[in-house]
């Protein structure tokens, strides 16, 4: 049976792949996206497709549609966008999962809601489970984005017990690949753009911090493996890579796969509630969707790194200033 989905935030990095996987299935898919951090390019490809429409919408604003499944991808995910307009980002969780929560009970819709591993803050507990509770400062700078997921997590789950919505929850770490935006801010992008136009590579503090990477591809699969898992089974899983690598490894390898003379750099002042190690527990997404990373670091940020080479930089803004 075809099926009519949803994703907001559609045009942004993951919304994008996720629209291509679902329209070469041949479901009927509807992209909606305000494109604050997001590029037209990035769907350009779908727009001839019969089974894919695009709408410009900010989630924060009710939506009106007639769905069978929606992928609530929409809030901007990179510190420097989320803590441009803290509360634009608060608002686009907390308000965007009301009216995507709204809308599913209306239409009777199932509900997959990223969420992400920022809902941990900077852990005590090393990896880090689906039962560990966090350590979050509800203050600090980043809580506009940490806090406004839990937020998001605690409406989707009672909208379940409340209302019998059918929904699901996903915890994202860090994931990387083709179509990330250039000017991001994330470590990933910055090391390949700086490595690429040959400027320094920058670490924050010493570079002995740490994070898991999880190339596109696997993240996608993962998604479409929880939107598919039993109805008695909403989550929160885990979906990241349990590979762990210094800042250093990964500013050491991408100066090697860009074959790059830039110079790698320590020391910038490390942002307030930057967390020291992030690792995903992935045992449950193992246990309940038989799913895990297949792609190792080198081969995806090869991939990535050949992407960013193919693109022009020019062509794309700063969604905001702080990246």
């Amino acid at each position: 049976m075809i099926k009519r989905i949803l994703v907001t935030g559609g045009a942004g990095f993951l919304g994008s792949h996720l629209c291509d996987r679902l329209v070469s299935a041949g479901d009927d898919v509807i992209c909606v996206d305000n494109f604050f951090t997001s590029q037209k390019s990035n769907i350009e490809h779908l727009l001839d497709h019969r089974n894919f429409e695009l709408v410009r919408h900010d989630v924060i604003q009710p939506l009106f549609l007639e769905v069978d499944e929606i992928y609530n991808l929409a809030c901007p995910a990179a510190p420097g966008h989320y803590q441009y307009n803290p509360i634009k980002t608060i608002k686009t969780s907390v308000m965007g999962a009301i009216h995507v929560l709204g809308l599913a009970k209306r239409v009777r819709a199932k509900v997959l809601h990223t969420s992400t591993s920022e809902v941990y803050g900077d852990p005590d507990v090393h990896p880090q489970p689906e039962s560990y509770r966090g350590n979050v400062n509800p203050i600090g700078p980043r809580a506009c984005y940490d806090e406004g997921k839990r937020a998001a997590e605690t409406l989707m789950f009672d909208y379940r017990r409340q209302n019998n919505v059918n929904i699901r929850v996903v915890r994202i770490f860090n994931t990387y690949g083709p179509r990330m935006h250039p000017f991001d801010g994330r470590v990933v992008s910055n090391f390949i753009r700086q490595a690429i136009v040959g400027e320094d590579i920058s670490i924050y503090g010493d570079g002995s911090q740490t994070r898991s990477f999880c190339y596109v591809d696997d993240l996608i699969d993962g998604l479409l493996k929880m939107m598919d898992a039993p109805d008695d089974f909403p989550g929160p899983v885990n979906l990241g890579n349990p590979g762990e690598f210094t800042i250093r490894q990964l500013a050491d390898l991408v100066k090697e796969l860009t074959g790059s003379s830039s110079k790698i750099i320590c020391g910038r002042p490390q942002p307030e509630d930057d967390p020291a190690r992030r690792c995903p527990d992935i045992s449950l997404a193992r246990e309940k969707l038989h799913w895990q990373p297949t792609t190792e670091l080198k081969e995806g940020l090869a991939k990535t790194v050949a992407w960013f080479k193919s693109i022009d930089f020019a062509s794309y803004r700063a969604p905001t200033p702080n990246y």
